[in-house]
């Protein structure tokens, strides 16, 4: 695989300073998929080019697996992977020029912040032509993609899926490298290693100043994630935030769920859940509140802009959702005043738990319906006997309202990790039986969350658990 940038910047030698690469020196650098080559080809005050060549080792990607993956044990060892780029070429991109990427040059800061004439070159890359320009030109690139022959010495057999790409314009060297660092996998629409919740942070980290107004954002972000759809919504969700623009629907859970929002609906149905929330903790005059199952911190965020809530406990099993939160919400910009309300626990709501008691409410936000039926016992006992705050909110959905949302098959839940979705009958037989089951006294009331829909109800329920008898 190869790669190339080139600058007419004068003097051109400094790109050596902005890839952090000596102009006069080959550096070899050992990766897990073979070994990258960083030369100049050429160099001097008017032009200068430096060259990534990464010699891939197709044995050494597939020793220790078992089975094929490709339809067939030869398919491991014969295959595009050393010559066309991908994300292997993507990865080696991010291993070599690391600090380049990143937009650093104590050296020459100036020239690293400012747009200079670039030009890349990747001699075989994947996607076709005119994905290729979908993808580059609405980021400023002038774009030549050269279709390459299937075998040029069968022309009747035609094009293949590849180019000879040339990207030419005026931007950042940084801007430039997230931009192919972050599309020849898309390109390629594969990647050689498992893709988990890290690659969101890899790709909003790369692409966040770029992707969320990319016209193609949906179609980079689902292939750059290997069309795993509860990453893809969670990646899109991120970007909605950096764009400043709504996130799209979603249930507060890490993994994401589908995209469902009911029609003619002009307020998000997560934000009038949130908003409902906050309307009811308001009239309970609550002081302390815990956000039992926060996730990332959605309804944390409101919370904290609530000014008479002077203790927020958030609480998660994951400790994976409660970094994304942490890092969502900002903690380290905020004052200290702001953070000191705030604790964030890692806790699971099947487990007795002494921190989650000693709370004026606490609200489970689209969590119950995660729960296996077996295990909910155990939640109501951690919740209702021992943490036993005055008030307890409980959303889930309504699994009457499904038929309403069309995107959503007959018969499917709103997410893949739901264990089980409530009808409205359901829901309040579970309400009486709990605030019946534990000694404090508990009643409970039914809200609905935003507009009733005169035959199947609202399209989320919330009940509202109080100590003292009726609600």
């Amino acid at each position: 695989m190869f790669l190339t940038v080139t600058t007419t910047r004068q003097p051109a030698s400094d790109l050596g300073f902005l890839l952090h690469k000596h102009p006069g020196r080959v550096q070899s650098f050992e990766l897990s998929a073979g070994q990258a080559h960083v030369f100049y080809p050429e160099t001097s005050d008017t032009r200068c080019t430096a060259a990534l060549m990464l010699e891939v080792d197709p044995v050494a990607l597939v020793r220790g697996k078992s089975g094929s993956g490709d339809g067939f044990t030869l398919g491991q060892y014969v295959n595009d992977r050393p010559y066309a780029a991908s994300s292997l070429l993507s990865v080696a991109l991010k291993e070599v020029f690391r600090t380049a990427l990143t937009g650093r040059c104590k050296s020459r800061p100036e020239l690293a912040a400012s747009a200079i004439p670039l030009d890349i070159r990747v001699p075989a890359c994947p996607g076709g032509a005119d994905l290729v320009r979908r993808l580059f030109e609405p980021l400023g690139w002038t774009v030549e993609a050269t279709e390459l022959p299937l075998d040029p010495q069968f022309p009747r057999w035609g094009d293949s899926r590849y180019v000879d790409l040339r990207l030419t314009g005026e931007l950042r060297l940084a801007d430039a490298l997230n931009h192919v660092y972050v599309l020849l996998p898309v390109l390629d629409n594969a990647k050689h290693y498992w893709v988990s919740e890290d690659e969101i942070d890899k790709l909003v980290r790369a692409g966040g100043d770029w992707l969320a107004g990319h016209p193609e954002k949906e179609l980079i972000t689902r292939r750059y994630l290997a069309h795993r759809r509860a990453l893809t919504a969670a990646a899109l969700t991120r970007l909605a935030e950096v764009d400043d623009s709504e996130p799209e629907e979603i249930d507060n859970a890490l993994a994401e769920p589908v995209v469902l929002e009911a029609p003619d609906r002009p307020v998000p149905l997560a934000e009038q859940r949130r908003g409902t929330i906050m309307a009811v903790l308001r009239s309970l005059r609550a002081r302390s509140v815990g956000d039992f199952g926060c996730g990332e911190g959605a309804l944390v965020r409101d919370l904290l802009a609530e000014k008479s809530v002077e203790r927020i406990v958030a609480a998660d099993v994951s400790a994976r959702a409660l970094q994304v939160a942490a890092r969502k919400l900002r903690l380290e910009r905020r004052s200290e005043t702001e953070r000191s309300r705030l604790e964030l626990l890692q806790s699971s709501l099947t487990y007795r738990d002494d921190r989650l008691a000693g709370l004026d409410a606490a609200v489970l936000m689209e969590v119950v319906e995660h729960v296996d039926p077996p295990r909910l016992e155990a939640l109501e006992r951690t919740v209702f006997e021992f943490a036993a705050p005055r008030a307890v909110i409980v959303t889930t959905p309504n699994r009457e309202y499904n038929v309403r949302f069309e995107s959503l098959p007959a018969g499917e839940l709103r997410h893949r990790d739901h264990r089980f979705e409530w009808t409205r009958a359901e829901f309040r037989a579970w309400a009486d039986r709990v605030a019946s089951s534990y000694g404090y006294g508990y009643g409970v009331r039914m809200l609905p969350v935003g507009s009733e829909d005169p035959e199947v109800g609202p399209a989320t329920q919330l009940a509202l658990f109080t100590k003292g008898g009726a609600a």
